[in-house]
């Protein structure tokens, strides 16, 4: 169950939904926090947090970023609330991003997943190659 609801006549905003639920809204917020990018531009931010970054900085410290999928990275952060976006009127106008609150309650979430992650690398890359039917290494 999640706290979100399709919007169906019969459930109030608030009211837990059904994940399952092809129309719930969870499925489409975790389709957009569930990417790796996601994960990293959050990473990336917090380490930073309270502070900001600029657009350029943040595609250095992500290796194998392109510049389109960290713009749409970002764009979909920042209108879910996760990170605000600062423009300073410069020429050309420098771009600032920084975690909100909301974007900050995340990151922990999000760090116990690739903790996770790296922790159990070894062992789905064992079961990949049994799969695939690799020798053992």
């Amino acid at each position: 169950m999640t706290t979100s609801t399709p919007g169906g006549p019969d459930r109030r905003p608030g009211e837990r939904g059904d994940l399952l639920d092809p129309l719930c809204p969870t499925r489409r917020l975790l389709d957009r926090i569930g990417t790796k990018w996601t994960s990293m531009a959050v990473k990336v931010l917090a380490e930073e947090d309270p502070g900001e970054l600029r657009f350029a900085e943040l595609r250095r410290r992500i290796p194998g970023i392109s510049q389109k999928m960290l713009s749409v990275t970002l764009q979909s952060l920042v209108r879910d609330g996760l990170a605000a976006r600062r423009v300073e009127p410069t020429v050309p106008p420098a771009v600032h991003y920084r975690l909100t609150e909301l974007g900050r309650s995340l990151e922990g979430p999000l760090s116990t997943l690739r903790i996770w992650a790296e922790t159990h690398m070894p062992e789905v890359d064992r079961s990949n190659r049994l799969a695939d039917g690799s020798a053992p290494g």
